[in-house]
């Protein structure tokens, strides 16, 4: 069995030169927290310095995502930005390369030194640049963890985070729940933790027992919103309480879409049921909170269609947060079925 760290999501908004060494020490603390050996949590502050540089230097409403690997022992370094985008990414990671008069090796660097990195860029659209670059202890990169995105993002001004994500891989399937604890700051952080705890106790089970069990765990707190989704070779299923959204995405468009039962897990919760849709070769599956606005999937640009789970989940934080409200958003292939 494989499951994910489930600290939140650390941000750096790079909007003056200075923050490019406060994203340098964040990553540093963040290889630390996930106990990476030697010098890779050094590793992990030249990647993020690089990446900082590179949004303080061409782009513009850029920030830097920081977090364990959602699947994995390592750290994650995700950029996102609104900028001008770049016509040649490939061509943009190549030592030398420079647009700048600089010597043009931060984002080689960044490809040589970390264990996997991705970016696209939707050039000409101003929807901006999403980079991921992926730290671990091994040197290993599995495909499977590759199918996997989420950030965690707390309410601007709040020191606790209300919502919660996991994902659990067996041999059977890949489970993912996204939380979102009623209110903001510890008390529903307390209830979306409680109800992490009781989905990892045992996250095989149907998912309607999945949910009972934590009704159960959660009636001496706020209660919250619970959205589970399982992943199988060529379905899902999804079953959830309150307004945690699931959809199914692929570069045609938005095949899916689904919310959950009206309730509160905790109080009073109705009879969960299980909604299955089929999933098509390569398809994305999305959980989110209300902490993101549901009008992205609307219309969505093919650029952020086509975009790996990692940079989705960047993608749609960065671009579609309420930042007064906490906001999570997990994606996720079927770990059977990877393309």
């Amino acid at each position: 069995m494989t499951r994910t760290f489930t600290a939140p999501t650390a941000q750096v908004r790079v909007d003056h030169h200075s923050a490019v060494h406060l994203a340098a020490e964040t990553a540093r603390a963040v290889a630390r927290e996930c106990e990476l050996p030697g010098a890779l949590p050094d590793q992990a502050a030249v990647i993020a310095s690089e990446l900082a540089t590179n949004l303080d230097k061409h782009a513009s409403d850029g920030t830097l995502y920081v977090q364990p690997l959602p699947l994995g022992h390592g750290v994650e370094i995700l950029a996102a930005d609104r900028g001008p985008g770049m016509h040649d990414p490939e061509r943009c990671m190549a030592d030398g390369y420079t647009t700048s008069g600089t010597l043009g090796v931060g984002l080689g660097a960044v490809k040589r030194m970390a264990t996997h990195f991705t970016m696209r860029s939707a050039d000409g659209t101003g929807a901006g640049t999403w980079a991921c670059a992926r730290l671990t202890a091994t040197g290993e990169q599995r495909p499977e963890w590759q199918g996997v995105g989420a950030i965690c993002l707390p309410a601007e001004g709040e020191e606790g985070c209300g919502d919660a994500r996991g994902i659990v891989d067996t041999d059977a399937a890949r489970t993912a729940v996204v939380l979102d604890g009623l209110g903001h700051g510890r008390a529903a952080e307390e209830a979306a933790q409680a109800a992490l705890r009781t989905f990892h106790t045992d996250p095989d089970r149907p998912l309607p027992e999945v949910l009972t069990r934590m009704n159960r765990a959660l009636r001496h707190t706020r209660g919250a919103a619970v959205g589970l989704l399982r992943l199988h070779h060529d379905r899902a299923d999804y079953c959830g309480i309150g307004n945690i959204r699931a959809l199914a995405l692929t570069p045609g468009g938005v095949e899916h879409r689904l919310t959950g039962q009206p309730g509160i897990v905790g109080w009073g919760m109705p009879t969960p049921r299980v909604h299955g849709f089929p999933l098509s070769q390569g398809a994305t599956a999305v959980l989110h909170s209300d902490g993101i606005d549901a009008r992205w999937a609307l219309d969505p640009p093919p650029s952020v269609l086509r975009l790996p789970p990692s940079l989705l989940s960047a993608a749609l934080a960065h671009g579609h947060r309420r930042v007064r409200d906490d906001a999570t958003v997990l994606a996720a292939r079927s770990p059977l079925r990877l393309p």
